[in-house]
């Protein structure tokens, strides 16, 4: 068991990065989320450990992991208002570009959308982070290895155009996703400074540069 937590903690990777949640409970004083429970810390305290820059502290919770795995785990919708305040929470701390550009290198772009590595324990810290966009959405033509668990980004900036509005929605969308969706798969990959903002000006040409392979 404890090499499965192990190999569990290092694959949590980088989308668990920040804040802990509070310990909420229910009326009858006993917990609403799983992850709360005394035994569940138990688990966490005997069975994980930190392994290089892969450490037990990445599994402490955000608000917006907490109340989702809540609300999966009673089987239950999110209730709307909260789900508009903690989008927006996520929306009022996306930062945009400082000097006003969006538009880095789609080349670059290409290479970070490839990777899959970085802020694993075997990894050298403070080396590049990829961003592994293949792995959830198709981007480029005749590919068989890009995934489908995210939307299709082929024609991504040939189909919606690079409008101030669209170059906002974009970088706001890889900044953090939970800006619209709460319980969004996709890792915050600026607010949890997975990515720099050069990176993701990269990876915004990769989606709206016509030169790049995404528009062809």
């Amino acid at each position: 068991m404890k090499k499965l937590m192990t190999f569990t903690l290092a694959a949590a990777g980088a989308a668990l990065l920040s804040g802990c949640a509070g310990m909420n409970t229910t009326a009858s004083g006993g917990s609403d989320n799983p992850f709360a429970t005394e035994s569940f810390q138990s688990v966490l305290k005997n069975d994980f450990v930190s392994k290089g820059q892969a450490t037990v502290a990445r599994l402490k919770q955000t608000p917006h992991q907490y109340e989702c795995s809540k609300y999966a785990y009673l089987g239950q919708p999110m209730p709307a208002d909260l789900q508009k305040k903690l989008e927006q929470m996520a929306a009022d701390k996306v930062v945009y570009p400082k000097d006003g550009q969006y538009l880095g290198d789609w080349k670059a772009g290409l290479k970070i959308a490839e990777n899959g590595k970085g802020m694993q324990w075997s990894d050298k810290p403070g080396s590049p982070n990829g961003g592994n966009c293949l792995a959830c959405h198709k981007m480029i033509a005749n590919d068989p290895s890009q995934g489908n668990i995210g939307p299709e980004l082929y024609h991504y900036a040939k189909l919606r155009g690079n409008s101030e509005a669209v170059l906002k929605y974009t970088w706001a969308r890889i900044y953090d996703s939970q800006a619209f969706n709460a319980c969004s798969y996709m890792p915050p990959f600026g607010a949890h400074q997975i990515l720099t903002e050069q990176e993701m000006k990269d990876v915004m040409a990769l989606l709206m540069d016509p030169n790049s392979p995404v528009n062809k």
